[in-house]
């Protein structure tokens, strides 16, 4: 312990000792919070974080979409724009409800700007990485000064698991960079006595927009950890309920027009979006199933090359040297606590894929930054070697990995197998079992059907509607199933296989056959067509992340 306490100030009860350990031993509210000189803004720090982030994110945007989410998430972009409807996302034609729009608006805009293309698409993740970063140390240098701003911004610009994931076509960055604002403006609002109206507002805001990307996980991450910090520190700001109400009022004002335009205009989407794909996913997933320990290996990577410094940051935290104690702040335990809560949530959650805990890395890289800042590290030759080694592993995979392996797994990475099929507007193309995106925004198309294993005998009953029907499986075995349960007028009159021929080491290592693409069959109808009856699936039985 780090000083002696009287028996008179010792808690009486086990729930007190919950903030006397917090305050007393971990983060002790007497530490020294940085002055106006350690948090000025240094001016080399500023531009290292606006060329660095800039050079490995804007160059290298251009390279094929992967499948399944780019794609997806491409197209609705440019059907919204082709449609001018940005109340209600549509893939293929079809109200897509998985998600808010705040995502689709940014792509749609940065295609009205600079013109369809991936790149365009892709601006819009970029951007909010590169946002985050700077968000990090400008606000962040607040609560820790600015050194230990500075090292977590440079760790997350240098750090592949989070700049990687970070940067691609999905909403989980834009949602990691609403989701930091709030949490940083949250904790300044409230870190000291004095309450910060103006960072309340801000993040509420910041909140609101969360909500807008991906619904109410925004509120989630904000208050447990909120609720949580209040509880242990102290010295921190009351928060009236009046605040609270207006914190509502500002979250609410700005999702409550869009989400009442698209319940009025899709009935369904309230029940499908706020209780399918929030409250079931979470308790009954019906997809991406992983064991509790799923995100520990993902955590530990996405880290890198800072995954060295865990054990020396529980040394750091369990040293009761004075002159450590003192450099364990208030607002550390703040970052931690929050991010170990991101990773937490979503541990517990049945479904999961390895950018939901992308928010979590910004706040637990503040924590190791400060660490950083703090000790030794920040001199030592393998802190200097960390860095050097991890943005020159970065930027070749950026620059040469990356579009090597996007161009080997994308369903359009040897386009002469596949374009002069589907880009005939004429050729009615049907996808079997499930969407394949990045085809339809290639070639300009928002018509591909897409149709469910379980609706086999849709998929035959469409194809008996017309003479002939290209159909792209998105499955190794799709095509052999199908041929199973062809009826005699339907015959297959061509296939064309996207597994690569004599693939070399690297093809079989990353794999033989494009994400989202196996096989294509011309199907022709060799009977009189029929009425058409096939029936779009239903928003549940499609394809959704």
């Amino acid at each position: 312990m780090p000083a002696a306490v009287p028996v008179s100030e010792m808690p009486q009860r086990l729930w007190d000792w919950w903030p006397f350990l917090w305050n007393r031993v971990l983060f002790p509210s007497s530490a020294p919070r940085p002055d106006a000189v350690g948090q000025q803004i240094r001016r080399w720090s500023l531009l290292v974080l606006l060329i660095l982030p800039a050079i490995i994110l804007y160059p290298t945007r251009s390279y094929l979409l992967l499948e399944p989410d780019e794609g997806r998430y491409a197209q609705i972009g440019r059907e919204m724009v082709s449609s001018g409807d940005w109340v209600v996302p549509t893939l293929q034609g079809q109200p897509y409800l998985d998600k808010p729009p705040l995502f689709y608006w940014g792509v749609s805009l940065a295609y009205r700007l600079f013109g369809i293309s991936d790149a365009s698409a892709r601006l819009v993740p970029a951007l909010a990485v590169h946002l985050t970063i700077l968000l990090v140390y400008l606000i962040g240098r607040r609560s820790l000064g600015e050194r230990s701003a500075f090292w977590a911004a440079l760790l997350l610009t240098i750090s592949p698991g989070f700049i990687v994931m970070g940067r691609l076509l999905i909403l989980d960055g834009l949602l990691t960079c609403c989701l930091t604002a709030m949490l940083l403006c949250m904790l300044e609002a409230i870190r000291t006595p004095m309450f910060r109206t103006g960072w309340w507002v801000a993040a509420a805001v910041a909140c609101g927009l969360g909500v807008l990307t991906k619904g109410p996980i925004a509120l989630i991450v904000l208050v447990v950890p909120t609720v949580v910090y209040r509880f242990l520190s102290r010295d921190v700001a009351p928060v009236r309920r009046t605040a609270i109400a207006g914190f509502l009022a500002i979250v609410a004002a700005i999702n409550l027009p869009w989400y009442t335009a698209i319940g009025l205009r899709e009935p369904i989407f309230l029940k499908y979006f706020l209780w399918d794909h929030n409250v079931l996913r979470f308790l009954s997933p019906f997809d991406h199933l992983q064991p509790v320990w799923y995100y520990l290996p993902i955590v530990l990577g996405g880290l890198m090359p800072a995954t060295v410094l865990l054990w020396p940051l529980v040394r750091f935290l369990g040293n009761s040297a004075p002159d450590v104690v003192a450099k364990r702040l208030p607002e550390l335990g703040f970052f931690l606590l929050t991010g170990c809560w991101i990773v937490f949530f979503f541990s517990c959650s049945g479904s999961k894929l390895p950018t939901y805990v992308l928010p979590a890395f910004p706040m637990l890289f503040l924590v190791l930054g400060h660490l950083i800042a703090q000790t030794s590290w920040q001199t030592a030759r393998l802190t200097r070697f960390g860095v050097a080694a991890s943005t020159t592993v970065l930027l070749a995979g950026v620059y040469f990995g990356l579009p090597w392996y996007a161009q080997q797994r994308s369903p359009v990475g040897r386009p002469e197998l596949i374009l002069p099929y589907v880009n005939d507007p004429q050729n009615a193309v049907v996808c079997f079992p499930r969407n394949c995106d990045s085809v339809a925004f290639y070639t300009g198309r928002d018509d591909l059907k897409s149709i469910r294993s379980k609706f086999t005998q849709t998929l035959v009953e469409d194809m008996l509607t017309r003479h002939q029907t290209v159909v792209l499986f998105t499955h190794r075995h799709s095509l052999n199933s199908l041929r199973e349960i062809l009826p005699p007028m339907l015959k297959i009159k061509q296939t064309i296989s996207l597994e690569h021929e004599n693939p070399n080491a690297l093809q079989r290592l990353v794999g033989k056959t494009p994400w989202g693409l196996c096989d294509l069959a011309i199907v022709e109808n060799t009977a009189p067509p029929r009425e058409a009856q096939a029936q779009a699936p239903r928003p549940k039985d499609r394809y959704s992340d």
